[in-house]
């Protein structure tokens, strides 16, 4: 069971890694507008966090966290959404290859659909938002005093990892209702770039039942809220326990799980355009 399973994964994986690669060719080939595109992208994701200091100047703290503790919030989130969005954010203009037959090729050839769907007009000028996140991550990290154990560590680096599968899945999951509502991709987006920025504040800042829902509902409080609470030795808004921080991986397991049944059970109801 386990051997044709890992089978499975590596082909998916290879099919994605050759597509993406080829799909980068492609970009290369115009190497001044695939920098001056990069270039632009670094500086627009970077305005994000210009607004959060401008905010902070004025006001010190916001929910009580500090700019360096923000900085926490704002270098992770956009960090797992930026690694996610490069993998496989393709995904979410799955509506559009259903309704111009797209998807029919796709699903004749002799790779998973869902590694050719990710992996297609894959780019690296969507480095940006992962690289600007991380430079604001080590910015936030050195401001603050905290004592780095090595259980700290993990900790910070299972929340990446975690938070990027998370939004991996929300971007699948969201894609998978396109085969049933191929107007949704608005939609989805409300819960992937606008969950980034949700979790770029505090989560004090919100009503308790929107905490609750993306807590117990969509797990994006597991992103990077409930782990850096955690770290920070702040209190939850829900009165939830500190071991709550440590259950990400746990998170981000069901997430994928739940994201792969949806696009299994997707592309079992897809009928084609019949052209």
């Amino acid at each position: 069971m386990a051997d044709p399973l890992l089978a499975r994964v590596r082909w998916a994986a290879t099919s994605w890694r050759l597509a993406a690669a080829m799909w980068m060719r492609a970009a290369l080939s115009y190497r001044t507008s695939f920098v001056l595109t990069s270039l632009g992208s670094l500086a627009i994701t970077g305005l994000d966090f210009v607004v959060l200091v401008l905010m902070l100047r004025h006001t010190g703290r916001l929910g009580g966290w500090t700019l360096p503790e923000i900085g926490l919030l704002y270098g992770t989130s956009g960090f797992s959404l930026g690694v996610a969005d490069l993998l496989i954010g393709s995904v979410d203009g799955l509506g559009e290859r259903i309704r111009s037959g797209a998807l029919d090729v796709l699903l004749i050839r002799p790779a998973p659909a869902l590694s050719m769907v990710c992996a297609e007009r894959f780019t690296l000028r969507r480095l940006a938002r992962p690289l600007q996140a991380l430079l604001v991550l080590g910015w936030s990290i050195s401001a603050l005093s905290l004592q780095w154990s090595w259980g700290r560590v993990l900790v910070l680096l299972a929340l990446l990892v975690s938070g990027t599968v998370i939004f991996a899945s929300i971007f699948v999951a969201g894609a998978a209702v396109q085969f049933w509502w191929d107007e949704s991709r608005e939609f989805q987006n409300a819960f992937t770039y606008g969950g980034a920025s949700l979790l770029s504040h505090p989560p004090g800042i919100y009503a308790r039942k929107l905490i609750a829902g993306v807590t117990f509902g969509i797990p994006l409080a597991f992103v990077n809220w409930l782990p850096l609470l955690y770290l920070l030795g702040r209190p939850d808004p829900l009165g939830l326990p500190p071991v709550f921080g440590l259950t990400s991986p746990l998170a981000a397991a069901l997430s994928a799980l739940g994201a792969a049944l949806a696009w299994r059970a997707g592309l079992r109801a897809y009928r084609g355009t019949g052209s």
